[in-house]
């Protein structure tokens, strides 16, 4: 594996990796033994049947289940001496679990919260997720340490998925997963209500044996979104116990349709959020409050939001820079949501840098005030000059 010593270039490696990764879903139960990690599981296993570049990261670091469902227990992570790899279910999914890293399942772990954060911090930093249209991330039930560490060190959570069984004493442990996804200002996608009836196969009638609904009236009564609900199925628990994902290996059944048809807000509400951040977002190097002509060496970073339709300015935030080193400015800067960066220099592998990172650049532009740039480049008046920096390496950092 790799190690680094400096933590802002650690910083940088990790908002690289997930800049990689265009949705990333969290899915949260407030008690365990809901099945969350088998709705987890589904939801990747499906997103991956649909053709999407999936990932799946188990980090219930003292219950991971993901290994046993997918039938990779025994496996070990590997690595090339730079990054940790994944391993590939069926050459599709990656997937990634604390349960790949322990010699033996029956021992326990027993880690304080700064050990589960580091190792969930290194989960995302040094794994080779590469591109992934979504990374689905299994957490620990409750809302303490670990699903708090994964939130905070994902950063742009897309949203989150919650897992309840009907009866009361779950739904009160569930509502509290709620408020936590409100407190830390992550979207909710909706309630998944979990073991929701038995379907007898004999006569096709539904007992209820845990009640049914709770979880849906929970939702209406929090103003959350209700995705639907999941029936128990022995099949269910049949394909859990051989490593077989349900929605795949019993894809004709009854409920691997209704677990198939929870999935599709999901994929609605990834795309709808993508639709909904139309704003431009600036970014532009400065020095004593001006913009800066030699990029790689600017005080701070002056961040301008801009409303594309109305072309009205939103924000405008001035923050420090990381220190500089090779590679680290341009995902930074991605990290912050800019897309489009306004300098007076910058070298051609700084910008194919930036290109990698979907961010166009503007060269040439002069030394004035970041707010006068910004307009005079919306209002299609911003001249720029040559290029104060062309050489090779003049941004690379």
């Amino acid at each position: 594996m790799c190690s680094c010593e400096n933590p802002a270039i650690e910083e940088a490696i990790l908002k690289d990796r997930l800049s990689q990764i265009k949705n990333k879903i969290v899915v949260l139960s407030g008690k365990g033994g809901v099945g969350k990690s088998t709705v987890a599981t589904n939801i990747a296993m499906s997103l991956t049947l649909k053709g999407y570049k999936t990932g799946l990261l188990d980090v219930d670091i003292h219950g991971p289940s993901i290994p046993t469902i997918l039938g990779l227990e025994g496996k070990r992570l590997q690595n090339d001496g730079f990054s940790i790899l994944p391993l590939e279910y069926r050459d599709n999914l990656k997937v990634v679990s604390i349960g790949f890293l322990i010699e033996n399942n029956d021992n326990p772990i027993v880690w304080r919260g700064p050990a589960k954060a580091g190792f969930i911090k290194q989960m995302m930093s040094e794994v080779q997720w590469g591109e992934l249209d979504y990374l689905v991330v299994d957490c620990p039930p409750g809302t303490g340490d670990e699903p708090l560490s994964a939130i905070q060190i994902i950063e742009d959570v897309t949203g989150a998925v919650i897992v309840t069984t009907p009866q009361k004493l779950a739904i009160s442990d569930v509502r509290k997963s709620v408020n936590f996804c409100k407190h830390l200002n992550v979207p909710i996608i909706g309630v998944i209500e979990n073991m929701s009836g038995f379907i007898c196969k004999e006569c096709n009638k539904t007992v209820e044996i845990f009640k049914s609904d709770g979880g849906k009236k929970m939702a209406q009564e929090m103003d959350v979104p209700f995705l639907g609900k999941i029936p128990l199925d022995p099949d269910i628990v049949e394909a859990g116990d051989s490593g077989k994902p349900f929605i795949q290996f019993y894809s004709e059944t009854k409920t691997a349709k209704i677990i198939d048809n929870l999935i599709q807000p999901v994929i609605e509400f990834c795309l709808n959020k993508k639709k909904e951040n139309k704003n431009m977002k600036f970014a532009i190097p400065t020095a004593q409050g001006k913009l800066c002509q030699h990029f790689g060496h600017c005080e701070k970073f002056v961040f301008i939001e801009v409303d594309e339709a109305t072309k009205t300015i939103i924000s405008n935030e001035a923050i420090v820079g990381p220190e500089h080193a090779p590679g680290i400015l341009p995902p930074w800067v991605a990290q912050q949501g800019a897309n489009i960066i306004l300098a007076g220099g910058m070298g051609g592998r700084a910008q194919e840098l930036f290109a990698q990172q979907g961010i166009k650049v503007i060269a040439g532009v002069p030394s004035e005030d970041p707010e006068k740039v910004v307009t005079d480049y919306l209002n299609g008046t911003l001249i720029t000059g040559v290029n104060g920096c062309d050489h090779s390496h003049c941004g690379s950092h």
